[in-house]
């Protein structure tokens, strides 16, 4: 029997002996008053003699994760995940039921204690304890304090003990819902309203990406995860709703990476009369005012870096941005021909599609990216690339189109949204011939859409921001994995057999 599997079967016993005495190891309900956070900042700051003035008494639960004995004293450290609280126990002050819960703790078991709250002879706030409970015996052992958890994979498979013993990953999860929670208020001081779209869609669009698939066993219908909210969000705007948003969660069918997981977190946002250059200067205010409110100040510590999202931001066009950081003039960006000489020169990779926009698209993403660190917008995309987007006026091989670069990732993607009907049932229609020469992440038409906007949609502005990267950047977190609670991985049999594959010559193991 290895070691971990005796500490198992010790607890087991223990719990056996528990029922045996009438003692229920998991009981239903605990009526208290504080946890041990709340403990300390009420009574934190006082003096010996004022706790003792205040006869304070208090009821605390809390996660048992240290516990040491002095003949009949205990001094047990009882946890909430944020804050631990001393409670000290005088065995022989105990009734004998609590006497036997207090022999047969380990650490980990969720344990309650009522006692008054005074200072140790140390000068540490203590709860004296009259009466010891258990809330939940604990039948595996908990990873040691700080090193116990080190491997990253198990980190995420077992996310629940991650938040246990790193108190860092707690805190990434809490600036997360900070950044949620002030890009509502943001956004509802603006006037927008919150709403909610389907994540199962009869035609999967809103964006150029390969959908999941699923299957409606009553209606015997195949439909598709959400890629994107957008073409349900602007149907909204057709129906007078002309400030919307939605927090959503999208499903994509396509690689993964430290920068990309298959289930992500977006905010949408659409605006009626507005375009693209309105939502710069409203994107510009809405993220160093969440940064303000969540970090104190415009700054991210970012991989070593230090990210200013002090005002304004670095613009270029997607030429300019070539011009400028990849070094190649702008007039030699004007063909095709042109763009897939400097790919070929530079050794880099040509798109499926050779059209001017993809082959401008791939140029810019791998010659600039990598430089965006500092808060950059990026403008005029190709039309070839941004279906849904209106066209510029003054050169229709561009949008109205920016991206926002932030640490080198994209963070957000906004457009004036194409409303002209017939304009976007030919740019379907020229997806769908994308697709039909080997696009797989090629728009689908969506006839419902296009009848939508048929009944007339005003100009309006639309943005997604993409919160997952957002946590990254406000967290310095290299992996998107570290930003969600649950990410996707492999299923453990599954990785034991491609490594038993690997170890007998049949390729290598990748993890996905």
């Amino acid at each position: 029997m290895s070691e971990l599997e005796e500490q198992i079967q010790n607890r087991r016993d223990k719990r056996a002996a528990l029922l045996a005495a009438g003692i229920a190891p998991y009981p239903a309900r605990y009526p208290y008053d504080q946890e041990p956070s709340a403990v300390h900042e009420e009574f934190g700051e006082m003096t010996p003699e004022e706790l003792e003035a205040a006869g304070a008494r208090r009821t605390v639960p809390g996660r048992l994760r240290a516990l040491r004995k002095h003949g009949k004293i205990y001094f047990l450290d009882l946890y909430d995940g944020r804050t631990k609280l001393q409670v000290l126990v005088r065995q022989n002050k105990l009734e004998e039921d609590a006497v036997t819960v207090l022999q047969s703790l380990d650490l980990g078991d969720y344990v309650g204690a009522t006692g008054p709250i005074l200072r140790s002879k140390t000068g540490e706030l203590t709860l004296f304890a009259e009466d010891v409970v258990l809330l939940s015996k604990a039948l595996r052992p908990l990873p040691e304090k700080w090193h116990g958890l080190t491997e990253v994979e198990s980190r995420y498979r077992q996310r629940y003990l991650d938040l246990l013993v790193n108190p860092e990953s707690r805190r990434v999860f809490e600036v997360r819902a900070a950044i949620i929670r002030c890009l509502r208020s943001f956004l509802e001081r603006h006037g927008f309203l919150e709403v909610e779209t389907p994540m199962m869609h009869s035609i999967a669009g809103g964006a150029t990406a390969r959908p999941f698939v699923t299957h409606h066993n009553a209606l015997d219908l195949e439909l598709y995860m959400r890629i994107a909210p957008e073409l349900f969000l602007k149907r909204l705007i057709v129906g007078g709703l002309h400030r919307v948003y939605e927090i959503n969660r999208n499903f994509r069918n396509e690689g993964v990476s430290t920068r990309h997981n298959p289930e992500f977190t977006m905010l949408e946002f659409y605006w009626a009369y507005s375009d693209y250059e309105q939502l710069v200067d409203f994107t510009e205010e809405m993220l160093s005012t969440v940064a303000d409110e969540v970090l104190g100040a415009p700054v991210l510590p970012w991989q070593g870096k230090e990210l200013s999202l002090a005002r304004p931001w670095a613009r270029y066009t997607m030429r300019g941005a070539i011009a400028h950081f990849a070094e190649i003039p702008e007039a030699q960006l004007e063909t095709a021909e042109q763009i897939t000489a400097h790919l070929r020169e530079r050794k880099l990779p040509l798109p499926p599609a050779r059209t001017y926009g993809h082959l401008l698209m791939t140029l810019f993403e791998e010659t600039v990216e990598e430089h965006l660190h500092q808060p950059t917008f990026i403008t005029d995309h190709p039309v070839e690339v941004s279906p849904l987007a209106k066209q510029r006026t003054d050169d229709p091989r561009f949008t109205e189109r920016f991206e926002l670069y932030l640490g080198g990732m994209e963070i957000a993607n906004a457009f004036s949204e194409l409303n002209d009907p017939e304009v976007q049932a030919d740019r379907f229609h020229q997806q769908l011939e994308a697709k039909a020469s080997g696009d797989a992440e090629a728009h689908v038409f969506d006839q419902d859409y296009i009848q939508a906007l048929e009944h007339g949609m005003p100009p309006t502005g639309g943005e997604g921001v993409g919160i997952d990267r957002l946590t990254m950047l406000f967290t310095d977190r290299a992996s998107i994995r570290d930003v969600i609670l649950f990410p996707l991985l492999r299923p453990q049999a599954q990785r034991r057999e491609i490594s038993e594959a690997t170890a007998a010559g049949d390729g290598p193991a990748t993890e996905s």
